[in-house]
């Protein structure tokens, strides 16, 4: 028998209500031109599960360790002496995230010249961008979901879930030790990290760019290759891009800057500076402006600063399984009508035993405390 079916030829069919929704998330999402596949994206995006080498399915991030020192000399025999590629895999935990609404009832709706439906699709792909955008900021600087990304107390609407409670908010955790420093106006320097000792004159100048890519290069941060060129990327708060556009040496260096290569996202709204750093200012760059008094940096916990991050390849996986989901419901015998959507994520920060240093490091992510 063949059924009519006029729901799956309207204009809001739930599927596709839904995968436009999720466009409309990706174009809103701020580390959209960060995603990408393998050993040369900053966010490693992990769209399917899959098996490491022991079989165990899951969400995993991999990395093949590079191969150093060593190699046959002349005509001494190869056979027998080959090397082997040592893959590293981490697990990524991932939740399911909701939201929904529900209308009045059917006199408002035909009263209203607001089409609801139009409008919540708008706003679910607007609300779970900055989901995740709080949440990516939050993991890379190793800062709990409890808190906001101004320092502020994260305060959970009512009725609603805390984001602590998601399966990945534990895996979140400070930077490592070589890979957490502070600037420091008294040595011109980048020091070991520490809130506590951040003065108010430990504002960004340009100085800290060549001494942020020196670091970066000794301490072996992956850097991620575009055009044949090596990069980094320095995302900052908005209120450091005015500092550092107060100092002259650094409005030269970016007046001097080679081409941009628009052509690809990451360089969308960035300064480049001539040794390939590129610097994306992001107002929800981990910072203590929203936090209270005496919960601030400094001594006496006064300060207010701000923890840019240095990002290289593979510095966070991030899981996204599928389109987001839109499902639709009536109640009250069809007079009210209600819209949900649900997405399946999450985020973990890149941590490896670094080659080097025989230490397990976060992998490609270079937290820098500084003063605003």
């Amino acid at each position: 028998m063949t059924a009519t079916d006029f729901y799956a030829g309207q204009p809001y069919n739930k599927d596709a209500w839904g995968h436009k929704a999720y466009d409309e998330y990706k174009e809103m999402f701020f580390f959209t031109g960060m995603l990408g596949e393998g050993e040369n994206a900053i966010i490693e995006h992990i769209t399917e599960l899959s098996k490491n080498n022991k079989g165990e399915a899951g969400a995993w991030l991999k990395l093949i360790c590079d191969v150093h020192g060593g190699g046959v000399v002349g005509d001494n025999t190869m056979e027998g002496r080959e090397r082997e590629l040592e893959a590293s895999w981490l697990r990524c935990n991932f939740d399911q995230i909701r939201n929904a609404m529900i209308t009045k009832g059917r006199k408002a709706e035909q009263k209203s010249v607001i089409d609801t439906r139009k409008q919540f699709r708008k706003k679910m792909a607007r609300w779970l961008a900055e989901v995740y955008e709080d949440q990516a900021v939050l993991t890379a600087s190793g800062i709990s979901y409890a808190f906001n990304t101004d320092g502020s107390a994260r305060v959970t609407p009512a009725g609603q879930d805390n984001w602590t409670d998601l399966d990945y908010a534990a895996d979140v955790s400070a930077p490592t030790t070589n890979r957490h420093v502070r600037w420091s106006s008294a040595s011109s320097s980048l020091v070991a990290g520490d809130t506590t000792a951040v003065i108010a004159g430990d504002t960004a100048t340009y100085g800290i760019i060549p001494e942020l890519e020196a670091l970066a290069k000794t301490r072996r941060i992956t850097p991620i290759r575009i055009g044949g060129n090596e990069h980094y990327v320095w995302l900052i708060h908005t209120n450091t891009m005015a500092r550092l556009w107060r100092d002259s040496d650094f409005r030269s260096i970016v007046v001097n800057a080679g081409s941009r290569g628009n052509e690809n996202p990451i360089f969308k709204g960035a300064f480049t500076t001539m040794n390939g750093l590129i610097i994306k200012p992001y107002n929800r760059t981990f910072n203590t402006l929203g936090a209270a008094s005496g919960s601030k940096w400094g001594a006496a916990s006064t300060i207010n600063g701000s923890r840019s991050l240095l990002l290289g390849a593979q510095a966070l996986g991030m899981v996204d399984l599928g389109a987001m989901n839109w499902e639709e419901d009536t109640k009250d015998y069809g007079s009210r009508w209600g819209l949900s959507v649900d997405k399946m994520g999450g985020f973990i920060k890149a941590k490896f035993k670094d080659s080097f240093t025989g230490t397990v490091e976060d992998f490609s992510t270079i937290a820098v405390d500084h003063a605003l």
